[in-house]
Parts: C-alpha cells; sequence; structure tokens
C-alpha cells in the first residue's frame, strides 16, 4: 500500500461527532440491548457500543453478525486479528486498532508483528502464510476482491467456509471503520498507548480523538 492510500483524514478535532451514550440516559430498551455486551475492566462496555446504540434497530441486529465473526467464526484467532490488523492500518481506524491490539497477542501475535502490520507484506519477518493474509487484506481494501493468485494461495489451507469469511471478515471492519471514523467515536484511556503505526501519538490519529 502506497502513501496515498494513508492520507491523514478530516476528522474531529474537538470531540466526538456523536457522543457515547452516557449511562444517565440509558432507557430500560438501551440497558436490554447492552446487557450481552463484554465489560471493559471498569465495567463500562466499550464506547463503540455505547455509540451504536444510538440507533438501536440496527444495534439489535449488528451485535449477532459482529459477535459470530469475533467470537464463533471458522478462522483462528490468529488469522482473524491480523487481518482485522491490517483493515484497520488501510483505513487509518485507531479506534479499531488500539481494541485490537490486545486482542492480536492473545491470539499470539507478537509485539514486533503487531509493530510490522504496517509494512508491506513482501518486505520480509513475514511467514508466506502470514503475508497472503495481509496481501488479501490489502486487495479487498484496494480493489474489493482478492486476485485470482491470493484466492489460490489462500485456498491451499483454507477451506470454503473459511475463504468466505476472510472476505466478510475484512468487510466488516471497514465498515466498522467507516462508522467509528466519521463519528469520532473516542478510545477508551486503557487503549490508548496502542497507537497505529506511523501515527504521531500527540497527534489526532494517535490519541483519542482519532478512531
Amino acid at each position: 500500500m502506497t502513501d496515498e492510500h494513508h492520507h491523514r483524514p478530516d476528522r474531529p478535532a474537538t470531540g466526538p461527532r456523536l457522543a457515547p451514550l452516557p449511562e444517565d440516559r440509558w432507557d430500560r430498551s438501551t440497558r436490554e440491548l447492552l446487557a450481552p455486551v463484554p465489560r471493559d475492566a471498569d465495567g463500562h462496555p466499550a464506547n463503540v457500543f455505547t455509540t451504536l446504540v444510538r440507533h438501536p434497530g440496527l444495534f439489535r441486529h449488528f451485535l449477532p453478525f459482529g459477535s459470530h465473526l469475533l467470537r464463533d467464526g471458522r478462522l483462528p484467532d490468529r488469522t482473524r486479528e491480523l487481518l482485522i490488523l491490517r483493515t484497520a492500518y488501510n483505513t487509518r481506524a485507531g479506534y479499531e486498532w488500539g481494541r485490537h491490539v490486545p486482542l492480536a497477542r492473545a491470539a499470539g501475535v507478537t509485539d514486533e508483528e503487531i509493530r510490522r502490520v504496517g509494512a508491506d507484506p513482501d518486505a520480509g519477518g513475514w511467514t508466506p502464510d502470514d503475508a497472503r493474509l495481509l496481501r488479501a487484506a490489502d486487495e479487498l481494501h484496494r480493489d474489493a476482491r482478492l486476485s485470482a493468485a491470493t484466492w489460490s494461495a489462500l485456498s491451499a489451507d483454507h477451506d470454503e467456509a473459511q475463504l468466505i469469511e476472510i472476505t466478510m471478515l475484512v468487510g466488516q471492519y471497514h465498515m466498522v471503520a467507516f462508522f467509528l471514523n466519521s463519528v469520532g467515536t473516542p478510545l477508551e484511556p486503557g487503549y490508548a498507548t496502542e497507537t497505529l503505526p506511523g501515527a504521531d501519538p500527540g497527534s489526532a490519529e494517535g490519541t483519542h480523538t482519532d478512531v
């Protein structure tokens, strides 16, 4: 991916366009919708959920699909998180990146590999399998399809359901990035040290105002 794909978008500099819905404004329906959502260490749901719940009907249908891909999908955890991190990098989605770095570590992605996610898949250091995954995320981001060569390479060690899931997973996290980046969802303080490769930690892209 070239620098032209990673220009810094115009994002809110003084706060989110849509703030997470504060708990004192949760009605009974909102509390029911948020009940199955995992809580952070402070006991609160992530800001992505308390912002998206402002659209209750969409939230009701979004959560099962997103949860299935994240918790019950057919892809190995490491594969899933590499694809998500590369997608977060490609879309400059700092919130998505910050939230998924800990999940990637838990799935076995090393800190060195996390730092390398922003490099070209052919730059060296990746196994052929990992390079194929990053290339797949890039192709879907750039071309909205997998090339014949990448599809064939992935078919060697992924079944039909997994191939489908690769495309749907990358698409899902593009959709979430579009939402997060547009509304300016703030990254929770406990995750704010996880900045996108190439981002200035003191800039909007590297802190809570960039998502």
